[in-house]
Protein backbone atom coordinates (compact mmCIF):
# COMPACT_ATOMS: atom_id res chain seq x y z
CA UNK A 1 0.00 0.00 0.00
CA UNK A 2 1.72 3.26 -1.08
CA UNK A 3 -0.39 5.83 1.58
CA UNK A 4 2.06 8.55 0.71
CA UNK A 5 2.39 8.00 -2.88
CA UNK A 6 3.05 11.36 -4.70
CA UNK A 7 4.60 13.02 -1.55
CA UNK A 8 7.85 14.68 -1.04
CA UNK A 9 9.46 14.02 2.50
CA UNK A 10 12.63 15.09 4.14
CA UNK A 11 14.19 13.39 6.70
CA UNK A 12 16.73 14.51 9.27
CA UNK A 13 19.33 12.93 11.06
CA UNK A 14 18.65 9.58 8.43
CA UNK A 15 21.81 8.32 7.96
CA UNK A 16 20.97 5.54 10.67
CA UNK A 17 19.02 4.43 13.34
CA UNK A 18 15.55 5.80 13.90
CA UNK A 19 16.16 8.13 11.18
CA UNK A 20 17.65 5.64 8.40
CA UNK A 21 14.20 3.25 9.48
CA UNK A 22 11.95 6.14 8.76
CA UNK A 23 12.95 7.60 5.03
CA UNK A 24 12.75 3.83 4.26
CA UNK A 25 9.51 3.57 5.39
CA UNK A 26 8.19 6.83 3.78
CA UNK A 27 10.16 5.63 0.59
CA UNK A 28 8.36 2.05 0.91
CA UNK A 29 4.87 3.82 0.88
CA UNK A 30 5.37 5.42 -2.15
CA UNK A 31 7.53 9.31 -1.21
CA UNK A 32 10.02 10.31 -2.77
CA UNK A 33 12.57 11.53 -0.35
CA UNK A 34 15.69 13.80 0.88
CA UNK A 35 17.59 12.06 3.12
CA UNK A 36 19.66 15.08 5.34
CA UNK A 37 22.66 13.96 7.82
CA UNK A 38 25.46 15.91 8.98
CA UNK A 39 27.28 12.43 6.98
CA UNK A 40 26.50 13.33 3.57
CA UNK A 41 28.38 10.27 2.15
CA UNK A 42 26.56 7.93 4.82
CA UNK A 43 23.06 9.54 3.97
CA UNK A 44 23.48 8.72 0.07
CA UNK A 45 23.88 5.04 1.37
CA UNK A 46 20.28 4.95 2.61
CA UNK A 47 18.38 4.93 -0.44
CA UNK A 48 18.70 4.55 -4.42
CA UNK A 49 17.61 7.05 -7.09
CA UNK A 50 15.11 8.72 -7.19
CA UNK A 51 15.74 9.31 -4.01
CA UNK A 52 18.22 12.05 -2.76
CA UNK A 53 20.72 12.61 -0.35
CA UNK A 54 22.67 16.06 1.13
CA UNK A 55 24.90 16.90 4.22
CA UNK A 56 23.15 19.28 6.50
CA UNK A 57 24.15 20.41 9.96
CA UNK A 58 21.07 21.16 11.30
CA UNK A 59 22.68 23.25 14.17
CA UNK A 60 23.35 26.28 11.12
CA UNK A 61 21.28 28.07 9.59
CA UNK A 62 22.87 28.46 6.01
CA UNK A 63 23.51 25.00 6.15
CA UNK A 64 20.09 24.15 6.96
CA UNK A 65 18.72 26.54 4.22
CA UNK A 66 20.93 24.93 1.43
CA UNK A 67 19.94 21.48 2.45
CA UNK A 68 16.52 22.31 2.21
CA UNK A 69 16.75 24.19 -0.76
CA UNK A 70 18.61 21.42 -2.41
CA UNK A 71 15.73 18.96 -0.88
CA UNK A 72 13.23 21.27 -2.78
CA UNK A 73 15.20 21.41 -6.20
CA UNK A 74 15.53 17.44 -6.31
CA UNK A 75 11.88 16.46 -5.24
CA UNK A 76 10.30 19.68 -6.76
CA UNK A 77 8.62 20.42 -3.58
CA UNK A 78 8.39 19.44 0.44
CA UNK A 79 5.22 17.56 1.55
CA UNK A 80 6.48 15.92 4.73
CA UNK A 81 9.27 16.89 7.15
CA UNK A 82 10.07 14.78 9.86
CA UNK A 83 12.51 16.34 12.07
CA UNK A 84 14.57 13.27 13.88
CA UNK A 85 17.83 14.79 14.15
CA UNK A 86 18.85 14.65 17.78
CA UNK A 87 22.00 14.38 20.24
CA UNK A 88 21.96 12.48 23.57
CA UNK A 89 25.19 13.69 24.88
CA UNK A 90 27.96 15.83 24.12
CA UNK A 91 31.26 16.80 25.28
CA UNK A 92 31.78 18.35 28.97
CA UNK A 93 28.08 17.22 29.70
CA UNK A 94 28.06 15.62 32.99
CA UNK A 95 27.21 12.42 31.73
CA UNK A 96 30.66 10.64 32.20
CA UNK A 97 30.57 11.90 36.13
CA UNK A 98 27.16 10.00 35.94
CA UNK A 99 27.58 6.98 34.85
CA UNK A 100 30.87 6.45 36.96
CA UNK A 101 29.10 7.33 39.78
CA UNK A 102 26.63 4.44 38.85
CA UNK A 103 28.78 2.66 38.72
CA UNK A 104 30.08 3.22 42.14
CA UNK A 105 26.76 2.50 43.21
CA UNK A 106 25.98 -0.59 41.69
CA UNK A 107 29.39 -1.70 43.83
CA UNK A 108 27.56 -0.59 47.20
CA UNK A 109 28.95 2.81 47.55
CA UNK A 110 27.13 5.54 49.23
CA UNK A 111 27.78 8.41 46.62
CA UNK A 112 25.27 10.77 44.51
CA UNK A 113 24.86 10.34 40.44
CA UNK A 114 25.11 13.70 39.54
CA UNK A 115 24.97 14.94 35.85
CA UNK A 116 23.81 18.64 36.54
CA UNK A 117 26.58 20.23 38.40
CA UNK A 118 29.19 18.60 36.13
CA UNK A 119 27.11 19.80 32.76
CA UNK A 120 28.86 22.95 31.79
CA UNK A 121 27.63 25.34 29.08
CA UNK A 122 29.02 23.58 25.88
CA UNK A 123 27.92 20.71 26.89
CA UNK A 124 24.15 21.84 27.89
CA UNK A 125 24.34 23.51 24.49
CA UNK A 126 26.01 20.60 22.49
CA UNK A 127 22.37 18.73 23.07
CA UNK A 128 20.35 21.56 22.46
CA UNK A 129 21.50 23.08 19.83
CA UNK A 130 20.84 19.46 17.54
CA UNK A 131 17.91 18.43 19.37
CA UNK A 132 15.90 21.55 19.92
CA UNK A 133 17.48 24.34 17.86
CA UNK A 134 17.58 21.89 14.77
CA UNK A 135 14.05 21.34 14.78
CA UNK A 136 12.86 24.61 14.86
CA UNK A 137 15.44 25.52 12.29
CA UNK A 138 14.53 22.61 9.87
CA UNK A 139 10.66 23.28 10.61
CA UNK A 140 11.21 26.99 9.84
CA UNK A 141 13.33 26.26 6.52
CA UNK A 142 10.32 23.50 5.92
CA UNK A 143 6.82 26.06 6.65
CA UNK A 144 8.55 28.73 4.22
CA UNK A 145 8.62 26.45 1.44
CA UNK A 146 5.22 24.71 2.36
CA UNK A 147 3.79 28.20 2.68
CA UNK A 148 4.91 29.24 -0.74
CA UNK A 149 3.34 26.09 -2.31
CA UNK A 150 0.56 26.79 -0.62
CA UNK A 151 -0.84 23.07 -0.69
CA UNK A 152 -0.53 22.12 2.84
CA UNK A 153 2.14 19.81 4.58
CA UNK A 154 2.95 17.60 7.42
CA UNK A 155 5.58 17.88 10.33
CA UNK A 156 6.19 15.32 12.27
CA UNK A 157 8.96 16.04 15.05
CA UNK A 158 10.52 13.10 17.04
CA UNK A 159 10.29 13.67 20.39
CA UNK A 160 11.19 11.03 23.44
CA UNK A 161 8.97 9.41 26.45
CA UNK A 162 11.92 11.24 28.13
CA UNK A 163 10.48 14.62 27.79
CA UNK A 164 7.36 13.28 29.73
CA UNK A 165 9.01 11.38 32.46
CA UNK A 166 12.28 13.30 32.90
CA UNK A 167 14.16 9.51 33.15
CA UNK A 168 16.89 10.76 30.46
CA UNK A 169 19.71 13.12 30.88
CA UNK A 170 18.64 16.58 31.80
CA UNK A 171 19.55 18.81 28.46
CA UNK A 172 18.09 15.63 26.62
CA UNK A 173 14.66 15.42 28.69
CA UNK A 174 14.59 19.52 28.61
CA UNK A 175 14.91 19.64 24.85
CA UNK A 176 13.12 16.65 24.12
CA UNK A 177 10.18 18.24 26.34
CA UNK A 178 10.61 21.86 24.64
CA UNK A 179 9.97 19.67 21.43
CA UNK A 180 6.79 19.12 22.60
CA UNK A 181 5.95 22.34 23.31
CA UNK A 182 7.21 23.53 20.10
CA UNK A 183 4.53 20.92 18.30
CA UNK A 184 1.50 22.02 19.68
CA UNK A 185 2.56 25.62 19.05
CA UNK A 186 3.09 25.19 15.28
CA UNK A 187 0.33 23.58 15.29
CA UNK A 188 -2.00 25.88 16.61
CA UNK A 189 -0.24 28.90 14.53
CA UNK A 190 0.01 26.85 10.52
CA UNK A 191 -3.47 25.06 10.83
CA UNK A 192 -4.54 27.75 8.85
CA UNK A 193 -2.19 26.69 6.00
CA UNK A 194 -3.53 23.35 6.08
CA UNK A 195 0.02 22.01 7.81
CA UNK A 196 -0.21 19.65 10.12
CA UNK A 197 1.98 19.52 13.13
CA UNK A 198 2.33 16.16 15.04
CA UNK A 199 5.02 14.20 17.58
CA UNK A 200 5.85 11.17 17.72
CA UNK A 201 7.30 9.79 21.28
CA UNK A 202 9.41 6.67 20.80
CA UNK A 203 10.55 5.03 24.26
CA UNK A 204 14.06 3.42 24.53
CA UNK A 205 14.95 1.95 21.23
CA UNK A 206 17.82 0.42 19.43
CA UNK A 207 19.86 3.06 18.23
CA UNK A 208 23.95 3.96 18.60
CA UNK A 209 22.74 6.53 21.32
CA UNK A 210 21.84 3.40 23.40
CA UNK A 211 24.66 1.16 21.81
CA UNK A 212 26.93 3.45 23.91
CA UNK A 213 25.01 2.75 27.45
CA UNK A 214 26.31 0.41 30.22
CA UNK A 215 24.47 -2.91 29.11
CA UNK A 216 22.81 -2.70 33.15
CA UNK A 217 21.73 0.41 32.66
CA UNK A 218 19.72 -0.64 29.36
CA UNK A 219 18.86 -4.25 30.57
CA UNK A 220 17.17 -1.70 33.56
CA UNK A 221 15.62 0.14 30.90
CA UNK A 222 13.72 -2.35 28.65
CA UNK A 223 12.96 -3.88 32.16
CA UNK A 224 10.45 -0.93 32.66
CA UNK A 225 8.10 -1.69 29.40
CA UNK A 226 5.21 -3.98 29.82
CA UNK A 227 7.15 -5.53 26.94
CA UNK A 228 10.49 -5.91 28.44
CA UNK A 229 12.64 -5.22 25.48
CA UNK A 230 13.98 -2.14 23.17
CA UNK A 231 11.75 -0.95 20.33
CA UNK A 232 13.26 -1.68 16.62
CA UNK A 233 13.06 1.63 15.21
CA UNK A 234 10.84 -0.10 12.38
CA UNK A 235 8.30 0.33 15.00
CA UNK A 236 9.28 3.58 15.15
CA UNK A 237 8.78 4.30 11.60
CA UNK A 238 5.45 2.94 10.89
CA UNK A 239 4.16 5.02 13.65
CA UNK A 240 5.98 8.44 11.29
CA UNK A 241 4.21 7.44 8.06
CA UNK A 242 0.95 7.16 9.91
CA UNK A 243 0.81 10.70 11.47
CA UNK A 244 3.00 11.67 8.10
CA UNK A 245 -0.01 11.01 5.59
CA UNK A 246 -3.85 11.12 4.63
CA UNK A 247 -4.22 8.52 7.59
CA UNK A 248 -3.20 11.17 9.90
CA UNK A 249 -5.27 13.51 8.10
CA UNK A 250 -7.20 15.07 11.30
CA UNK A 251 -4.60 14.96 13.81
CA UNK A 252 -2.36 17.89 14.56
CA UNK A 253 -1.04 18.86 17.46
CA UNK A 254 -1.15 15.64 18.72
CA UNK A 255 1.82 13.21 20.36
CA UNK A 256 1.62 9.42 19.41
CA UNK A 257 3.46 7.34 22.32
CA UNK A 258 5.08 3.79 21.01
CA UNK A 259 6.79 3.29 24.11
CA UNK A 260 6.44 -0.45 25.19
CA UNK A 261 4.07 0.84 28.03
CA UNK A 262 6.75 2.65 29.65
CA UNK A 263 4.45 5.51 30.55
CA UNK A 264 1.22 6.28 29.48
CA UNK A 265 1.47 9.93 28.91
Amino acid sequence: MERLKGKRAVVTGAAQGIGAAIARRLAAEGAVVAVLDLDGEKAATVLPAPHAAFACDVRGTASVDAAFAQAREALGGIDVLVNNAGRGNAPGDGMAEFYAAQARQSEGESVFADQTIHCSDEGWAGVMSVTLDGTFKCSRAAVRIMAEQGTGGSIVNIASTSGVKGDGPVHYSAAKAAVLGLTRAMARELAGRGIRVNAVNPGATETPIYATLPAELKDAIAADSLMKRLAHPDEIAAAVAFLAGDDGSFATGSTLTVNGGASFA
